[in-house]
C-alpha cells in the first residue's frame, strides 16, 4: 500500500459507474471503475471519478465510499446518447472538469482513464496538469474489427487508441492476451504494460440456498441455464440458441437471458425470430435488465452460466458466477483460461461450432451440476477487489507516483 495520500482523477466519460448494467453502453467496465475506486479509497488514496451527466436530477457529487466519489459533468446534450456521439463533446467535458477542479481548489497527482474516449480527455489533462496518465482500454477496436462480428469500429477509435497506447505513462491490461494485442495492433511498449486481472465482490456474489432462490425466481426446469450481458451480436447469443436445439434430450432445458434495454429491442427481436425458426421458443426467456445487487439470486438458481462470446476483454460475469458456486461454460475469450479449471469449475469451448458448445454444456450438466458450490467459489477467492486494488497500488501507482513522496 502507498504510504502517502494521493489524489487521483479517474475518468469514465461515456459510461456512468452507477448506471444501468446490461444496457447498451454500460457493462463490466462500470463495475471495474466503481469497485476499484472504492478499494483504492479504503487503502488511503483519494479518488474522484468524473463521468458525463446521463440522467436529469442526478446530484453532481455522489459519494461512493471512503475517499471515493463520483462527479457528474455536462458534455453536449442532456440524457443518454450513443458513445461515439460523445466524442465531439470531449473538449467541453475536459473544460468543465478543469473548471470544477479550480473552483474546488483540487490538485491531482495522476489521471487514470478508462476506455479510449476517456483516454482522449486524460491525454489533454496529462499535458495541462503535467501529471502521469494511466489507461485501461477495456476493449480494443482493432481486435473487434479483426473478429468481424457486429458493427465495425471507426478509424477514429483505432487512431486514438494507437496514439494513447504509445503516449501514456502506463497501461493496465487485464489479461496477457490484451497485452499482446496492444503490442501487436498499436505498437505499445511491453515495459509500459502491467497485467492485472479484474476482481469480484465476494461479499455480494456468494453461494445461497439454491432451492429457495429457484422457487423465488420461478426456475423450474431440470437444467436452467443463464446468459448475462449486453444484448449484441458480439456476445454470441445466437450461437447459444443454436446450441440449445442439440440439448433437447428429454430434460427440461431453459435459457434465461439477462441484459439489454430499449436500445436492444432490434437485437432481441432478431433473437426471438431465431428461436422460433429453431423451434426452441419455449426454451428461452428474455428477462431484460436485472439490478446488479439481485444477480447473485440468478447465478445461484442456475445450473450453469454460459458465456458464448466472440470477444471479452476479461469476463466479469464468469467470475461472478464462480463466486456464487455456479459452474461456467465459456468461449476461450478474455481471462477465461486463467480462472476456469477445465472439468472442475467449468469447460472452455475451443471453437465457434454450436454443436461443440452444446457438447460442453451437456458435459457440465452431467458431471458438475452437483459439485459443491463452496469448492467452485474457492477457485476464485484470490480475485477479491481488495487484492486487485492492492496489486494496482503496488505495481502501477507506486511506480508512477514515487515523486509525490
Amino acid at each position: 500500500m502507498i504510504a502517502v495520500k494521493l489524489r487521483i482523477a479517474m475518468l469514465s466519460v461515456h459510461s456512468c459507474p452507477i448506471g444501468d448494467l446490461g444496457a447498451r453502453d454500460t457493462g463490466g467496465m462500470s463495475v471495474y471503475v466503481r469497485e476499484l475506486a472504492r478499494e483504492l479509497g479504503k487503502q488511503g488514496l483519494a479518488v474522484d471519478i468524473y463521468t458525463r451527466v446521463h440522467q436529469p436530477g442526478h446530484s453532481q457529487i455522489f459519494e461512493l465510499g471512503q475517499q471515493a466519489r463520483l462527479i457528474h459533468l455536462g458534455a453536449g446534450e442532456g440524457g443518454k446518447i450513443d458513445k461515439l456521439a460523445v466524442y465531439p463533446h470531449l473538449p467541453d467535458f475536459a473544460r468543465n472538469l478543469e473548471d470544477f477542479r479550480r473552483r474546488n481548489n483540487i490538485n491531482y497527482d495522476l489521471v487514470f482513464s478508462h476506455y479510449w474516449l476517456s483516454g482522449w480527455v486524460g491525454r489533454y489533462l496529462e499535458r495541462r496538469w503535467r501529471v502521469p496518465h494511466i489507461i485501461v482500454f477495456h476493449t480494443l477496436g482493432a481486435v473487434k474489427n479483426a473478429i468481424g462480428v457486429g458493427e465495425q469500429e471507426p478509424a477514429l477509435r483505432l487512431q486514438t487508441e494507437a496514439q494513447l497506447a504509445q503516449d501514456c505513462h502506463g497501461i493496465i491490461a487485464t489479461t496477457q492476451r490484451e497485452k499482446d494485442d496492444l503490442i501487436r495492433h498499436y505498437g505499445a511498449a511491453a515495459r509500459q504494460i502491467r497485467v492485472i486481472p479484474c476482481g469480484v465482490n465476494l461479499g455480494l456474489f456468494r453461494p445461497m440456498n439454491r432451492e429457495m432462490v429457484r422457487r423465488e425466481l420461478g426456475f423450474n426446469g431440470d437444467h436452467d441455464l443463464l446468459f448475462v450481458g449486453r444484448i449484441e451480436p458480439l456476445k454470441g447469443i445466437g450461437r447459444l440458441l443454436e446450441a440449445l436445439r442439440y440439448l433437447q434430450n428429454g430434460h427440461r432445458i431453459k435459457l434465461w437471458v439477462i441484459g439489454g434495454d430499449k436500445n436492444s429491442r432490434d437485437e432481441v427481436g432478431r433473437l426471438r425470430k431465431l428461436s422460433q425458426a429453431l423451434g426452441i421458443t419455449d426454451l428461452v426467456k428474455f428477462v431484460g435488465r436485472v439490478e446488479h445487487e439481485k444477480m447473485p439470486y440468478f447465478y445461484n438458481a442456475a445450473a450453469a452460466c454460459i458465456i458464448p462470446s466472440y470477444y471479452e476483454s476479461f469476463s466479469l460475469v464468469a467470475l461472478e458466477a464462480l463466486a456464487c458456486g455456479t459452474p461456467v461454460v465459456a468461449s476461450n475469450v478474455g481471462g477465461i483460461s486463467g480462472f476456469i479449471h477445465q472439468g472442475e469449475t467449468g469447460y472452455i469451448v475451443k471453437n465457434d461450432n454450436p454443436h461443440h458448445l452444446a457438447d460442453q454444456i451437456a458435459l457440465l450438466l452431467s458431471r458438475l451440476a452437483a459439485k459443491p458450490a463452496l469448492s467452485i467459489r474457492e477457485s476464485v477467492s484470490r480475485f477479491s477487489w481488495s487484492n486487485m486494488a492492492e496489486q494496482v497500488s503496488r505495481e502501477v501507482l507506486a511506480d508512477y507516483l514515487a515523486g509525490v513522496n
